[in-house]
């Protein structure tokens, strides 16, 4: 433990930027009610199956309500977490077996609850995806759920932590993290943690610095114990020194002065300093998104997703219904490009209303492109939506996961007797999404089928470094801003250099590595809206050469 007044620097993995400065609050406390098993008799089976049916109502009611609630406030993308869950506790195997459960072991509906999600979290936990495994954290979500509500507990576990502190605790769970946005918390270290957890996404998205990583924190830090935390670079400084507060406010003031000042200059070009204008647009999912994007000064959209319009359906949208969800993400951008992504979905983010192959690693299956020649039916009525929305917006079309030209050939081929079918007067143009070895060293080849690319570094360091960029134990050999992923884009501008070339992947937030991108050829960079103002101030102090 460290000494008071005794400087300690701990070092971890950075999963939500941010600075911040309080007293750190320690908390211990174990993840949802203390139940011991008990034992019932058989003529009370059909009570505490009753109970079960009872608590499954109320925590399915209250998913919902927090589903809601998120999408109001924080993101409807991130509503879907809550809609997952809602559909995991009213799944009909998980419902039968905690029945059985209590029928042929004689024990009470919460004894049942612990023991069944908890096989089903260790199933989760010893697949090999690393996607599969952090849905670990969500099944004992929902545990806890259901237990709480079956002993009647209405508080949650971290209601009594201070407001405004730095929380240290060994995980957060997605509902967690909703309730820390209300709580002013001012950020969070965690023992254990990935980048890709929908605690990590939750935190990034309401803005509350994270470390993940940080072994031992629980018996390294002390309650009370005054912190600075560097949620940009995962370094956490325990009983800071004058000198050291002074440099971390100079450092918040500083990125504070920064943001201000891009905010200021939102709406006007991002011009570099030798002249050159560069297309700051953004990536969305929702129309709140790019409300916040076309009021943050986004040029117009990179990058939008469709798959929250398929996910926790019964059915498949029909055209007019993609349609429409389409018109209504895309309306405040209104006059300005717009490119739609074609559903970029996998074993690793399966739909309700089909069957999906087990794959032990989805990662390298079935994913975007891959998936849709395989699904004829919905790779059509995508397009087609596509085609009829082509005739209110300036819409491009990206294909996701292109390995080989003829992934995107075939979408061409098809598309052009669509478009013929349906009497369009103007194709959308096309582009390929990089984000695999191959297509990047094949770009001379898929460039004779589109009209643009856009490197999708994330999934591209992914493959190239064959690091799960959701896998802790691989960490460090994910890095998007190495040189090899550099090379990658170099060499593929100087196969095709007449081609269009977009980045929609992290690195083109970081500022920092923004000149290196525009001296490979990137024109064109795509972002989450937050990070619009920032990007474009960071152009104007850039230059191309």
């Amino acid at each position: 433990m460290s000494g008071k007044g005794t400087t300690l620097i701990i070092h971890g993995v950075p999963i939500s930027p941010g600075l911040a400065e309080g007293i750190i609050h320690v908390h211990r406390a174990p993840f949802g009610p203390v139940d011991a098993p008990a034992d019932i008799n058989q003529h009370e089976v059909d009570e505490e199956v009753s109970r079960l049916d009872a608590a499954t109502l109320r925590v399915s009611n209250d998913l919902f309500a927090l589903a809601a609630k998120v999408e109001k406030e924080i993101d409807s993308r991130l509503a879907g977490v809550f809609e997952a869950h809602q559909l995991i506790v009213k799944d009909s195997s998980l419902q039968e077996e905690m029945r059985r459960e209590i029928a042929d072991n004689l024990v009470s509906a919460g004894s049942a609850v612990k023991a069944v999600m908890l096989r089903w979290e260790k199933k989760f936990l010893l697949m090999e995806s690393q996607v599969f495994r952090s849905r670990g954290d969500d099944v004992r979500d929902i545990s806890n759920r259901l237990s709480n509500a079956l002993a009647g507990i209405t508080v949650h576990a971290l209601d009594d932590i201070p407001r405004g502190c730095i929380l240290a605790t060994s995980r957060l769970l997605p509902s967690d993290t909703v309730f820390l946005a209300n709580r002013s918390t001012s950020a969070v270290l965690l023992e254990y943690g990935s980048k890709g957890s929908h605690a990590a996404l939750f935190a990034r998205e309401i803005g509350l610095p994270c470390i993940s990583g940080l072994r031992d924190l629980l018996i390294t830090v002390s309650d009370g114990a005054s912190a600075l935390v560097d949620g940009d670079t995962g370094t956490v400084t325990i009983h800071p020194r004058k000198k050291q507060k002074a440099d971390f406010r100079k450092n918040s003031r500083d990125k504070e002065r920064t943001h201000h000042l891009g905010l200021e200059h939102a709406q006007s070009p991002a011009v570099t300093r030798d002249g050159v204008t560069i297309s700051v647009l953004a990536n969305v999912g929702c129309n709140d998104d790019t409300e916040w994007a076309m009021l943050n000064g986004a040029d117009g959209i990179g990058l939008y997703r469709m798959e929250r319009a398929y996910l926790g359906r019964v059915v498949p949208p029909s055209i007019d219904e993609l349609l429409e969800e389409m018109r209504r993400t895309l309306e405040s951008a209104k006059g300005r490009p717009v490119c739609v992504r074609l559903l970029d979905i996998g074993a690793d983010k399966p739909l309700a209303f089909m069957r999906f192959l087990a794959e032990t690693n989805p990662s390298l299956g079935r994913r975007g492109i891959r998936f849709l020649r395989d699904y004829p039916e919905l790779l059509e009525a995508h397009l087609r939506a596509v085609l009829k929305l082509a005739g209110e917006f300036d819409v491009s079309l990206l294909v996701p996961m292109v390995a080989l030209p003829d992934d995107v050939s075939a979408v061409k081929e098809r598309i052009s007797r669509l478009g013929s079918e349906m009497q369009t007067s103007s194709l959308p143009k096309l582009g390929a999404m990089i984000e695999t070895p191959a297509a990047a060293l094949s770009a001379r080849e898929i460039a004779k089928h589109v009209d643009f690319l856009s490197f999708g570094t994330n999934d591209l360091t992914q493959y190239a470094f064959a690091a799960d960029r959701e896998n802790a134990a691989v960490e460090r050999y994910f890095n998007d801003s190495a040189d090899v992923i550099f090379r990658l884009l170099r060499m593929t501008h100087d196969d095709v250099p007449d081609v269009p070339l977009s980045v929609c992947g992290e690195l083109a937030g970081r500022p920092a590595h923004l000149s290196k991108l525009l001296r490979c050829g990137i024109r064109t960079l795509s972002v989450v809206p937050p990070l619009v103002p920032a990007v474009k101030e960071a152009v104007r102090n850039s230059s191309c050469t």
